[in-house]
């Protein structure tokens, strides 16, 4: 943050016109000198950076949220593909399966009539 500016000269000279002794006035100076070096206050200028900062990190989350709305919309396209081609391979299975079962039943029927 920037330093406020104090002219500690024309502080001195406004109390030594106002009747306080140069001592006095000098060492006033110096306290609020010193008190404004140890103040952590924020000026104009600083209030503006951190206005356009808020602004670019606005701006930034904007972005992200976009991104992860247009990856949200690609697993949701890849899911909708993925549920597909497990019901095609559940068909296939299907099939497969009630074909080996048609054969299994054909061999012992013929086995069973072989044999007896």
């Amino acid at each position: 943050m920037a330093t406020v500016t104090f002219d500690t000269l024309k502080f001195v000279k406004t109390l030594e016109a106002a009747g306080v002794p140069f001592s006095q006035a000098e060492a006033l100076s110096d306290a609020v000198r010193d008190s404004h070096e140890a103040a952590d206050v924020a000026t104009k200028r600083d209030i503006v950076d951190v206005k356009r900062d808020v602004d670019d990190v606005r701006r930034d989350v904007g972005d992200v949220r976009r991104d992860v709305d247009g990856v949200r919309k690609d697993m949701q396209a890849m899911e909708t593909r993925i549920d597909a081609k497990l019901e095609k391979l559940e068909l296939r299975l299907t099939v497969k399966l009630g074909s080996i079962v048609v054969c299994t039943l054909g061999a012992f029927t013929v086995l069973s009539k072989w044999i007896a």
